[in-house]
């Protein structure tokens, strides 16, 4: 069997798997068939899960695994809070205490190694939305923090005023990154820094230094091999989404590219897709769904089948040829 890889981010003591398990496909509802899935995911090396307030019974049920498992000191936990509700946008220090403070309440824990802001508000100053961030790192209740569809601008912005008021900055950012050009907001408030459009945001993170956990790297099923340049029309909620964000000629160039790929590497076209991401040269951790052992271990296998650059550039319609 495949061995993960691990990586660190600043203020966080334990490594932290390469692939990261998103709760959402962990059946939360049904705490033996989730903690059998969790057990099964950790034995294979993933270390690390992403969940989130807005995300229903997830919280409880992670923390309850961590607790009845004693993995305090080897699981890392990417909790997030701060998604707007239908009365407000809820980015401010009172809404960044309750929602971490609900979140360490369902968990049954005191402490989450990393807490993500799940959406950014850009009317908010961002000086308060530092300080409180750093009050709950001294309290010891966050290993340190970080910006789900936040702006560089933003990110910039927070880090500066957090270095000129000797505070702790902003160490990660979870923005969606994948092969495939996002040409429109699957979500309001999304942010992506895929495609040619958005080389700016991936030169700016090069030079920052900030770790990456980036969303949706299979582009909400882009890259499962149901869609094809003659039959994308095809009914349903993330359909729709492909059909609005994704299908577009150039990524159905990036999707014949992959399906060539594919073959000659005896891999999958997701393989490909999820190796384009853990092959950038920038401190990527991807949040992927795996549902089951069998895809979770394709994933592991696609982080050990990394791409060269010359592969990435061909994939990315940069290049004619993927090289030798």
């Amino acid at each position: 069997m495949s061995e993960m890889q691990y990586g660190s981010v600043a203020g966080i003591s334990k490594p932290i798997s390469r692939i990261v398990q998103g709760i959402v496909q962990v059946p939360v509802n049904e705490e033996e068939k989730a903690f059998a899935y969790l057990d099964m995911m950790f034995e294979m090396g993933v270390n690390c899960v992403d969940t989130a307030r807005i995300y229903g019974n997830s919280d409880a049920c992670l923390g309850k695994w961590v607790r009845t498992r004693n993995l305090q000191d080897k699981v890392v936990i990417l909790a997030k809070g701060q998604h707007p509700n239908q009365y407000r946008n809820k980015v401010t220090p009172y809404d960044i205490g309750t929602d971490l403070h609900d979140t360490l309440g369902a968990m049954g824990l005191d402490h989450v190694d990393l807490y993500v802001l799940h959406r950014d508000d850009p009317s908010v100053p961002v000086g308060p939305i530092v300080d409180a961030l750093n009050v709950y790192v001294k309290e010891g209740k966050i290993g340190a923090f970080g910006g789900s569809n936040w702006t560089t601008e933003r990110l910039e912005e927070a880090n500066n005023y957090a270095a000129q008021t000797g505070q702790i900055p902003f160490a990660v950012s979870s923005p969606n990154y994948s092969l495939a050009e996002q040409v429109d907001e699957p979500w309001g408030g999304c942010v992506t820094i895929s495609g040619p459009k958005n080389q700016a945001a991936r030169d700016w993170y090069a030079a920052h230094n900030i770790t990456l956990f980036p969303w949706s790297s299979m582009a909400s099923g882009f890259w499962s091999g149901r869609f094809t340049r003659n039959d994308y029309v095809k009914e349903g909620y993330h359909e729709e989404i492909v059909r609005r964000c994704y299908c577009t000629p150039e990524n159905f160039d990036r999707l014949e590219r992959a399906t060539e790929l594919a073959a000659a590497k005896g891999l999958t076209i997701p393989q490909i897709a999820l190796s384009f991401v853990l092959s950038n040269p920038l401190k990527m951790f991807p949040l992927v769904g795996s549902a089951n052992k069998e895809e979770l271990q394709a994933n592991i296998d696609a982080l050990l089948t990394p791409l060269t650059q010359q592969e990435m550039d061909w994939l990315d319609l940069k290049a004619d040829s993927p090289g030798n």
